[in-house]
């Protein structure tokens, strides 16, 4: 063998060995060439990749019914970031089922689907809340993709034992490093705070100066530069989100049978919101042999 021979074989051994020290030690970051087609993903934390998700589960953008003025706060804001403006990282907080991840994911779909020149590529990625700690190198990794990335966090809240409050709050800020042109974070949570109040006030009955400590909890939601907040639903929104579900899927069935069948299903789940309206519609479409 001879010693250009042998120094290649060295060589190429070193690129293996350097490439599973990198995998083991989790700071391998995916290439921009790993951004495929799909205009959605998810984060895998474990083995630092952006899994493609082909199909996403939302709904139209027109069916969202009872926050139009959340709704258009939330498209200018996402508009502004996908056009490569200034944009807030946004905290869409309140009541449970009223539709604050199904409006990302929709108003996500409704402008990529735009005919705009001045729109980039957007794209969404969903990090769990499980994996918000990791979320400084899910961010070193979109700011090398050639596309504006929304990263959107589900049902974003700290229990007592958690402890990631405190690196996301400089997360937000930018930190160090700044937060990369092309990322945008959006949480949804049912906590105005991230916190529940019992955590609030046992650091304000426990701690040496109250205020100082609830005031850093606190804080974290005024990372987010916009805050939307829903709450719960009128029945005449009740009404109008089911009749929009059976108008668009097709069901048949008056007025007076939807404004009897809605009470009737409010009442058993001692709720009403869009998730109980379109678990509403499921059931009458079931009935009539289709499906949503």
């Amino acid at each position: 063998m001879s010693d250009a021979e042998f120094l290649s074989r060295i060589s190429e051994q070193m690129d293996r060995l350097t490439e599973a020290v990198e995998h083991l030690a989790g700071s391998k970051i995916a290439a921009p060439a790993a951004l495929k087609e799909a205009n959605a993903y998810h984060w895998d934390a474990a083995d630092g990749q952006l899994v493609p998700v082909d199909k996403v589960n939302r709904v139209p953008l027109q069916l969202l019914r009872g926050i139009d003025g959340l709704k258009r706060q939330l498209e200018q804001n996402t508009l502004q970031f996908a056009r490569g403006f200034a944009a807030n990282n946004a905290l869409l907080w309140g009541a449970k089922g009223m539709g604050k991840s199904s409006l990302v994911k929709a108003l996500h779909a409704d402008i990529c689907d735009r005919q705009d020149d001045t729109i980039k590529r957007l794209v969404l990625v969903e990090i769990a809340r499980e994996d918000i700690a990791t979320l400084p190198r899910l961010m070193r990794t979109v700011a090398a993709l050639p596309a504006q990335c929304i990263l959107l966090c589900d049902d974003l809240s700290f229990d007592h034992d958690g402890a990631n409050y405190k690196s996301l709050k400089t997360i937000l800020d930018g930190g160090l490093e700044g937060r990369p042109s092309n990322v945008i974070f959006y949480a949804t949570s049912n906590r105005r705070h991230l916190m529940p109040r019992d955590m609030i006030d046992n650091e304000r009955s426990t701690a040496i100066n109250p205020d100082e400590s609830v005031d850093e909890k606190v804080s974290l939601s005024d990372r987010f530069g916009l805050w939307l907040g829903f709450h719960n639903c009128s029945q005449d929104d009740y009404l109008e989100m089911i009749a929009g579900y059976c108008d668009h899927y097709g069901i048949e069935i008056s007025r007076e049978q939807i404004r009897a069948r809605a009470i009737e299903w409010a009442q058993l789940r001692g709720a009403r919101s869009g998730r109980v309206a379109i678990q509403l519609v499921r059931q009458l479409a079931g009935e009539q042999g289709k499906f949503v």
